[in-house]
């Protein structure tokens, strides 16, 4: 009987997604309060991992993966967002293959490519606290909401991600599905605090 050859492993960017067109392309709410815009494209990885797994993944991202709720960690155009006690979205430039960068890591992990599954809007301007809380039920005021807090919540009826990038900006990472309901309630709600 003939031995079989051992497969090959494929690489982590053979299973990469190819990117997708942003959903909100040419969309745009501005007004002097607040302005709503389509964030560009993204590379995006679901993390999870054990406690015994961080320093080698930190390592390989370069950046300590977050370990306090409502947190985000960032270096240059890389982030890590904390969403749970063994959870993160991390976040980089559209070129970077992120599986291809965690690939080498032997500690105990998942990371799933999400790239194809969120868009990012970003909502910046003297009122962007009024113009989230129109479905946003959190406090976002800055002493309760600082810059680079972070966390999973709810716009309406849609599931997202809330990242405070400065103390005007905020990144909210929703699913592509969604995107244009959350875009058209945030700028509803930027025409409302605008008034």
């Amino acid at each position: 009987m003939a031995k079989r050859a051992k497969a090959a492993m494929p690489s982590a960017s053979a299973f990469s997604v190819p990117r997708r067109d942003g959903v909100l392309i040419g969309r745009m709410t501005a007004s002097p309060a607040v302005t709503v815009t389509p964030g560009g494209q993204a590379s995006r990885i679901s993390l999870r991992a054990p406690e015994k797994s961080r320093a080698a993944l930190s390592r390989a991202l370069g950046l300590k993966l977050p370990e306090t709720p409502k947190t985000a960690a960032q270096t240059d155009s890389r982030a890590a967002i904390w969403l749970g006690p063994d959870e993160w979205l991390v976040i980089d430039e559209p070129e970077v293959d992120l599986m291809a960068v965690l690939s080498s890591v032997k500690a105990l992990h998942s990371a799933v490519d999400v790239s194809h599954r969120n868009q990012a809007i970003m909502v910046a301007g003297p009122n962007v606290e009024a113009t989230l809380n129109a479905g946003c039920p959190l406090d976002l005021s800055e002493a309760a909401f600082p810059v680079g807090a972070a966390t999973r919540t709810v716009l309406g009826k849609a599931e997202i991600v809330l990242w405070r990038t400065d103390a005007k900006t905020f990144r909210v990472e929703c699913w592509r599905s969604f995107a244009d309901y959350c875009f058209t309630l945030l700028a509803s709600g930027a025409r409302d605090a605008a008034m």
